[in-house]
């Protein structure tokens, strides 16, 4: 026990991977965990990307490693965990938070494309099952081989409101009659993350590894006023996400603050899924 409930939140001496570390939120997650006081790993498949968020970290007095990584491959994940413990001595805390996510913010438009059911196709799925799922098995697979051997560890797993609900497709109709559509593969491969976190959470059972989701609801990021006005009226909130409001509850879910929790999701919507 601690005298001081603050003190469960210190990740001092630990070591926490992100995958999807340059992404948009694996910036946000990367940055908490270093003020937590944790030596950081910005794992990306865009390996200058993640090399520059480390570095910027670094520049900041936190200690940060960035690492290039393939989360579809075995060999890269393995590389990537090795990585990671070469250079900080252990691995604590893995948050897989690389994904394909289809958005809608100004940085994409026009990305997106249809995304049609009855004309999605099938590579495409394939790719999406590979990176979403199989990914996180990969990079979880090898991240529990150090922390078996450490007697303890904590892995985080990035789900959506997509995963719970299905979507609202309305929210991606224009004022002038075009539409196009949150593709199949995110709702699915984002329940099936869910699926995965009780299912390893499970599994060690007794090993003194937690596992445990994260579910975000949407963040800004730039969105035109018509999206931005239509998806924060379907919150109880009235608005979306600002970029650093997931970072509090993932630092719970990473540290000791949630000692008592495994195989659980915690929902930051803004009360989407309330209603």
């Amino acid at each position: 026990m601690t005298d001081n409930v603050l003190d469960k939140f210190n990740l001092h001496g630990r070591t926490v991977l992100v995958t999807g570390g340059a992404g948009l939120l694996g910036k946000q997650f990367s940055l908490a965990m270093a003020q937590a006081g944790a030596n950081v790993v910005v794992a990306d498949l865009a390996q200058d990307a993640a090399k520059g968020h480390a570095d910027l970290l670094a520049s900041r007095g936190y200690q940060a490693l960035g690492v290039a990584v393939d989360v579809t491959n075995p060999d890269s994940t393995t590389a990537m965990v090795a990585q990671a413990v070469e250079r900080f001595g252990s691995l604590d805390v893995l948050i897989n938070s690389a994904a394909m996510d289809p958005k809608f913010d100004p940085q994409h438009a026009g990305s997106q494309g249809a995304n049609a059911f009855e004309s999605y196709s099938l590579d495409s799925w394939r790719q999406a099952l590979d990176v979403n799922l199989t990914g996180m098995f990969l990079a979880s697979q090898a991240a529990v081989v150090p922390m078996l051997a450490q007697g303890k560890g904590a892995i985080v797993n990035i789900c959506s409101t997509y995963g719970l609900n299905g979507p609202d497709q309305r929210l991606y109709e224009r004022p002038d009659g075009t539409r196009s559509f949150k593709p199949v593969y995110y709702s699915v491969t984002k329940a099936g993350v869910l699926g995965f976190t009780r299912y390893l959470a499970a599994y060690y059972a007794g090993k003194n590894i937690r596992v445990n989701a994260l579910t975000p609801g949407g963040v800004f990021n730039g969105h035109d006023e018509v999206f931005t006005k239509a998806y924060s009226s379907r919150t109880i909130l009235g608005r979306m996400a600002n970029l650093d409001e997931m970072s509090a509850a993932m630092l719970f879910l990473a540290s000791d603050a949630s000692s008592y929790m495994t195989g659980s999701n915690l929902v930051v919507d803004g009360g989407w899924t309330a209603w």
